[in-house]
């Protein structure tokens, strides 16, 4: 297989470069490739990382899971890119320096028309899709959460109409499930249809694979940003080779990864509870902790330590983390939740099956 400068052979771990743009200095922007292939055919799987930059528990569990033993345990073809930001690598920063928004939000999507000339970063999105494209059964990407977050998996909601027909998405549906499964973390499905096209999640990495290129795709929020969490590192090392066994990439069977859902009804993503008063926010809940619908999750307080007031969940569901800093303004959230969900996972896009809720994307 060849990927950019990187050529494998059977049985061999290569290393190089995909070139997506040209920099103003006269040098190209370059992805790291490593691409591990098997002495026997077999499936591919892709593994990216760090779309956002300072995402880094994502880009270590992606550096580490391919090992110069990988070659040899495998049958198919492993292809890791561990950065798909590295702009916003080089400076600690979630967005790049040519394009300040959202990198995971510029994916191709056949609906997404604009007179505008693509950006430099949706070209650079374009290029990966396409490669990916062009030889992946399955991926995972790897990312990090909110401050303090406990690790969790992201099922998208899988789209049907023009694309596909329902049993085609619910067919897709059940591979996508079979590899959040084996993976072995709690799963938080994705918002619903039409906040999910709102927020232009067709458009990640793992939305477009999915609901566009029709490839079991899903993300996985490893802990919190900025530094290596080392046993969260450990645990999505081992989830990413479970994906390998439930593809039949490694021999065996998918053990537990954990951490297990503190509920047992299904949940999706919510940003919430929202605050309607400025101040400084102190929280009584973190991350794993079990709420209900009206209990309070946090006080709001003058800069004198007064309580202005407190703020309740919207929802029953548990705290997957907490959001950055203490000065909150009105309507500022305070906490990323998994809330109960009774919505279908297979759905028409232009879906409302069960309206917004006031979420937010991460």
């Amino acid at each position: 297989m060849q990927l950019g400068t990187a050529e494998s052979d059977p049985g061999e771990l290569v290393t190089g470069w995909l070139d997506v743009t040209d920099l103003p200095t006269g040098t190209p922007e370059r992805l790291p490739v490593l691409v591990a292939e098997g002495e026997e055919d077999g499936p591919t799987l892709w593994i990216t990382a760090a779309i956002h930059g300072n995402e880094v528990t994502g880009l270590a569990v992606a550096q580490d899971v391919m090992t110069d033993d990988l070659p040899g345990e495998i049958r198919g073809t492993v292809v890791c890119v561990p950065t798909l930001n590295p702009a916003g690598l080089r400076r600690n920063t979630r967005t790049s320096y040519y394009d300040d928004e959202d990198p995971n939000r510029y994916f191709p999507d056949p609906d997404a028309e604009s007179s505008r000339p693509p950006s430099v970063q949706q070209l650079v999105d374009e290029r990966v899709y396409e490669a990916f494209t062009d030889s992946a059964d399955a991926l995972v990407d790897l990312h990090t959460a909110h401050v303090g977050s406990m690790p969790f998996l992201i099922r998208d909601r899988v789209l049907y109409g023009e694309k596909r027909t329902e049993d085609e998405a619910r067919e897709l549906a059940d591979d996508l499930e079979s590899l959040v499964d084996a993976f072995g973390m709690t799963v938080v499905n994705e918002y619903a249809a039409e906040e999910y096209t709102e927020q232009n999640l067709q458009r990640s990495t793992a939305g477009a694979a999915l609901n566009n290129a029709g490839i079991p795709a899903f993300t996985a929020e490893l802990g919190g940003h900025a530094v290596v969490e080392e046993d969260t590192r450990e645990a999505g090392v081992a989830g990413v080779r479970n994906v390998m066994r439930e593809l039949g990439v490694l021999p065996g069977d998918p053990s537990a990864v954990g951490p297990e859902a503190p509920v047992e009804y299904p949940v999706k993503r919510a940003v919430h509870p929202h605050t309607d008063a400025p101040g400084i926010a102190r929280h009584r809940v973190e991350a794993g902790d079990v709420v209900a619908e009206g209990d309070v999750v946090a006080d709001v307080c003058t800069p004198h330590g007064d309580r202005k007031t407190a703020v309740e969940a919207d929802h029953d569901g548990y705290v997957l983390g907490r959001m950055h800093g203490v000065a909150v303004y009105e309507n500022d959230a305070l906490a990323s939740m998994a809330v109960r969900d009774d919505g279908d996972l297979v759905v028409p896009r232009e879906s409302s099956e069960d309206g917004p809720n006031g979420c937010e994307t991460n």
